[in-house]
């Protein structure tokens, strides 16, 4: 299972999921009580403008994830594997039982926050930048920064597909001299700072010192970090990720590589949990010999079932 990240979120997210009756829906009511947000209303009804709000976001895209694959625990489905694109990686831990349900919902609202304030604090921005290999979008990352400031490659989402934060000058500096460079295209995100880079250092000592009141367990099965791209098995490492995260690029690439690989081959199902179907479209074109099917509905919840039956 995978999970994904910020800017999955939608208006009418989970609303169907809602109205149900399994764990999911018991889950997705118990939200508003434990963050006191009102943040149902704002995932089924909007507005998007405050739904995208990083700190409604987060906890909005985690419940979502969560609630889906609670549904699909109380069906037999349970993985073998897991990873979560940025926050997505909190989805993954609730999964593998690492994180209670709750405490990953109130982890992730604090993240956003924090997220948030480092943005107020140190101005950042980020961007998309296609058609360049990682490699070549460091060194000029490297050598932007030393003349414009911090800017670094701040998430390595596919082959071709690679993400930069920082300071918004130097940003903008390294758009130019990678598309200068040969990359396709490099587009300015709308987003509230410079995750995944050094500006968010401070947010990062912050949150790792609240994830100290937090019980991490071990998770059930290995879950591929972010932070390494290797598969962790241990509570220790999977709480030191969880804020090393803030400022280390997201490894995807190589994240998918690890999951997809596996030690008997590729797995023959890796399903995409929570809002959108972002990962896995990214996914089925890299890695051609393994199945992603995305379900974060109950129409898919009950064809991924169906599916699952089929298969024996």
């Amino acid at each position: 299972m995978i999970f994904p990240g910020q800017a999955s979120q939608s208006v009418g997210m989970a609303a169907d999921l809602m109205t149900g009756s399994g764990p999911g829906a018991t889950f997705l009511a118990q939200v508003d009580g434990l963050l006191d947000l009102g943040l149902t209303a704002l995932m089924t009804d909007g507005p998007a403008e405050t739904l995208t709000e990083t700190w409604y976001a987060q906890p909005a895209i985690l419940a979502h994830s969560v609630a889906v694959a609670l549904e699909l625990r109380a069906r037999g489905v349970t993985p073998s594997v897991v990873a979560g694109h940025s926050l997505g990686e909190f989805s993954a831990a609730v999964a593998a039982g690492a994180l209670a349900p709750a405490d990953g919902l109130r982890l992730v609202r604090r993240r956003g926050e924090l997220m948030f304030a480092a943005g107020e604090k140190a101005p950042g921005t980020m961007a998309a930048i296609m058609g360049l290999d990682a490699d070549a979008v460091r060194r000029v990352c490297e050598a932007t920064a030393a003349e414009h400031g911090v800017v670094v490659l701040a998430n390595h989402n596919s082959s071709n597909q690679i993400a930069i934060s920082g300071a918004p000058d130097a940003v903008a500096a390294a758009c130019e001299a990678l598309k200068a460079a040969g990359a396709r295209r490099a587009v300015m995100l709308n987003v509230s700072g410079a995750f995944h880079s050094p500006l968010l250092d401070d947010a990062a000592r912050e949150f790792a010192a609240h994830l100290q009141a937090v019980e991490v367990a071990d998770p059930a099965c290995p879950l591929v970090a972010n932070v390494s791209a290797a598969p962790v098995t241990d509570a220790a490492t999977l709480r030191a990720g969880f804020a090393a995260q803030l400022t280390s690029p997201v490894r995807w690439h190589e994240i998918m590589g690890v999951l997809c690989a596996g030690p008997d081959g590729p797995p023959p199902l890796v399903l995409e949990v929570g809002p959108g179907k972002v990962l896995a479209n990214l996914a089925k074109r890299e890695f051609p010999d393994t199945e992603f099917l995305s379900v974060g509905t109950a129409a898919e919840l009950e064809t991924v079932l169906d599916k699952l039956a089929q298969a024996g």
